[in-house]
């Protein structure tokens, strides 16, 4: 996958320390994710649903 090519946006979450930056880009039915500090090294790609999932997990505090 070229992500040259992609939108990548940064999550709001992301630490202010800059070490704990995720970065995510839309692909149709599936959600790409990275490492803004190595953006090179690759992505984990996954299906949009289960990126919808994890998110509200998060958002309603429920991963522990």
């Amino acid at each position: 996958m070229d992500s040259d090519n992609l939108k990548w946006i940064k999550s709001s979450h992301s630490g202010g320390s800059g070490t704990e930056c995720v970065e995510v880009a839309r692909l149709n039915a599936r959600t790409a994710i990275r490492d803004s500090k190595d953006p090179l090294a690759g992505q984990l790609v996954i299906p949009a649903q289960a990126w919808g999932v994890f998110i509200g997990a998060v958002r309603e505090n429920c991963l522990g």
